[in-house]
């Protein structure tokens, strides 16, 4: 059996965040939205609360950290930036909006660890 490359691993990472979202009653909007060089992974509607823009990070160990703690600086920037571009795209200027993370930790063949930062991080508006 080949070992999986980083994209496999975080596309298996998305899917597992996106049926875990919605089993909390969450509707996905979109997934993988760019802007220019920024992207946010998960665009999601909480239960009719806000607009969840959330950056999903997936790892097979956690030897070097948690997943969660490679969201960096340079990273939440991004997804601020796809964040308002998504938002001004849509004539929603003004709509509460929430920043989260989704942290998965899949090792090897167990149950995969699922992780759920809400106000992972916030922007100041």
């Amino acid at each position: 059996m080949s070992k999986k490359t980083t994209c496999e691993i975080g596309d298996e990472g998305e899917e597992l965040a996106v049926a875990y979202l919605e089993s909390k009653g969450y509707t996905i909007l979109e997934r993988n939205y760019h802007f220019e060089r920024a992207e946010v992974d998960i665009v999601a509607y909480d239960n009719g609360t806000c607009i969840v823009f959330a950056e999903v990070k997936t790892r097979s160990s956690n030897t070097f950290g948690e997943p969660e703690e490679f969201v960096d600086d340079k990273k939440i920037q991004n997804v601020y930036k796809a964040a308002e571009a998504w938002i001004y795209e849509r004539k929603m200027d003004g709509a509460p909006v929430r920043f989260d993370i989704v942290s998965i930790l899949q090792k090897n063949n167990e149950a995969p660890d699922i992780k759920h930062f809400e106000n992972a991080f916030t922007q100041g508006r």
